[in-house]
């Protein structure tokens, strides 16, 4: 027999929540074989099984809270599928007159197995309330256009015209302010969603920048004409000999490297009452997923070519979808560029990235009069923003650095001289 544990996946994560089990108690597994996958505060993690036979336990259900250490399920020696183990027989109960109508409650749901041949992918969360309310995940209709099942899309199955009138709001009293309305719990004007582990961890650390820096933003703007020229010109052959397209995302990352030689106080970080100046590139790139925003990291940027920073990008934008990120693909980023203009921002303030000094933010790419040489043409603009740390970096930095990022930009050229 063979215990299934919670691995240490880093010194800092102590717990995680079970996404998806991937084998169902019954089902045959080999040695080094994926089971689970783990959901923690920064990466999902595939946990495998180190012995080959039956699945006999599941001591977790997906969307539990469990910690590093604790078992979670027993694989056992055999060849063939076993039979799941039986629910605990309920125990007899003693006849009993019926309760009055006034004490008469609901009974629980039972709970529904999944009727559908193929797995339906679902959030743990979806999972959890199938299961509490007795749901078919197999019967939903998902919003998504992927398919996969959300909470809301559980809460809104089979909804049925309310029997009862819904109670009116309750004023809550809040000490020394304003009287609050709370919408009931059955009301049908708000549908209450647990944040998962992984937005409570985004939502903590961007509140944690905010409270623990001097963070101001500055704004310039660049004219694309000529970057987009090149791509043009450049695209195909680019494509041929890389098999890669080249992307505006290369170029900025170059230029952000360019930048940070230049004013290598925007590449520092504050430990303690120290200022420590990075003398690596690790560009992070913020990656929008379905769980939130995270930020792979390019390492050694200034020594990569522009093929080998659109390869890492997209390597690290598809294992960020697929769940596939480690905690080595996350660690120790120096600068952050985040690009908004991917959902059509025209711009934002874009916020700090853990304990980095400094974060670009990109916007979209909008056709507007702009003055050339005395006259008024139409020219492809771009909003970018730097927001800094301003305990370390002065205005005169951030303005200098946002203006050698426009200007390698605007002359893409020049970007082969700093390379």
């Amino acid at each position: 027999m063979a215990e299934i544990k919670v691995p240490e996946l880093a010194e800092s994560i102590t717990e995680g929540t079970i996404a998806q089990w991937v084998k169902k108690v019954g089902d045959r597994v080999e040695k080094g074989e994926f089971i689970v996958e783990l959901e923690t505060d920064k990466v999902n993690a595939e946990i495998i099984s180190e012995e080959a036979g039956v699945l006999t336990q599941i001591l977790a259900e997906e969307g539990d809270t469990v910690l590093v250490g604790q078992v979670i399920a027993v694989v056992e020696a055999g060849e063939g599928a076993a039979p799941a183990p039986a629910a605990p027989a309920a125990e007899p109960k003693a006849e009993a007159a019926p309760a009055p109508a006034a004490a008469q409650t609901t009974p629980a749901p039972a709970v529904v197995e999944e009727t559908s041949n193929e797995r339906v992918v679902a959030s743990p969360a979806a999972r959890k309330l199938a299961r509490e309310k007795g749901i078919d995940l197999s019967a939903i209709s998902p919003v998504d256009p992927q398919g996969r099942v959300r909470v809301q899309d559980v809460a809104a199955h089979g909804t049925a015209p309310a029997v009862a009138p819904v109670a009116a709001p309750t004023p809550v009293a809040t000490t020394g302010g304003p009287v609050v309305f709370t919408p009931a719990a059955n009301s049908d004007r708000v549908t209450i969603e647990k944040m998962s582990r992984r937005r409570q961890t985004i939502a903590k650390r961007l509140l944690e920048v905010k409270q623990s820096t001097a963070m101001l933003t500055t704004f310039n703007e660049i004219d694309m004409t000529n970057i987009m020229a090149l791509r043009k010109r450049k695209q195909e052959e680019f494509v041929k000999a890389n098999d890669i397209k080249l992307g505006f995302m290369s170029f900025f990352t170059k230029a952000v490297v360019a930048a940070l030689k230049k004013y290598p106080y925007v590449n520092a970080q504050i430990v303690g009452d120290e200022i420590h100046l990075n003398n690596f590139f690790d560009i992070g790139i913020a990656v929008s997923t379905e769980e939130g925003l995270v930020v792979p990291v390019v390492r050694d940027a200034n020594s990569k070519n522009f093929a080998e920073i659109e390869k890492d990008i997209a390597n690290l934008a598809k294992k960020a979808r697929e769940k596939k990120l480690g905690l080595n693909d996350m660690a120790g980023g120096s600068f952050t560029i985040t690009n908004g203009g991917v959902f059509g921002s025209l711009m934002s303030t874009p916020i700090m990235n853990g304990t980095q000094a400094g974060i670009l933010g990109m916007h979209s790419i909008v056709n507007r009069p702009v003055a050339v040489n005395g006259e008024v043409q139409i020219r492809p603009m771009m909003y970018v923003a730097l927001s800094y740390d301003h305990r370390i970096i002065d205005g005169k930095d951030s303005v200098g650095f946002l203006k050698t990022v426009k200007e390698l930009i605007e002359n893409p050229e020049d970007l082969l001289l700093n390379s």
